[in-house]
């Protein structure tokens, strides 16, 4: 899934423009809730090595808020990972590297919206 794609869903669902709080770091674009400035997802593009994952170079990642309980089962999957720079126990972080169905992530996008209301 793109990343184009995650936020004109985010735009369209939720009304939300992604924030690009870290200036030098254009390619970091935080979702937040309009009323309370929340966050509810982080895409970021992160080096391969420091996700612990194959390849070389950046991938692009979302982190987005989790039950801790739903987190323990999808970090299973390859491409479900401990969050990125975020509470490893509440948050995950998912590749975007079409592993996971772009229905999975508008899914989990959802919970964490929800979950950080």
């Amino acid at each position: 899934m793109s990343r184009e794609a995650i936020l004109a869903y985010a735009k369209k669902k939720y009304d939300t423009d992604p924030d690009y709080p870290w200036g030098k770091l254009s390619d970091y674009a935080v979702l937040r809730h309009k009323k309370n400035n929340k966050w509810y997802g982080l895409l970021m593009n992160v080096d391969r090595n420091k996700l612990s994952i194959e390849g070389e170079g950046e991938t692009s990642i979302l982190n987005i808020k989790c039950d801790p309980e739903l987190a323990s089962i999808l970090r299973k999957e390859n491409a479900i990972l401990p969050a990125y720079h975020m509470n490893k126990e509440h948050w995950i972080s998912i590749v975007l590297d079409g592993s996971v169905s772009n229905e999975e992530i508008f899914h989990l996008l959802d919970l964490s919206y929800d979950l950080t209301q």
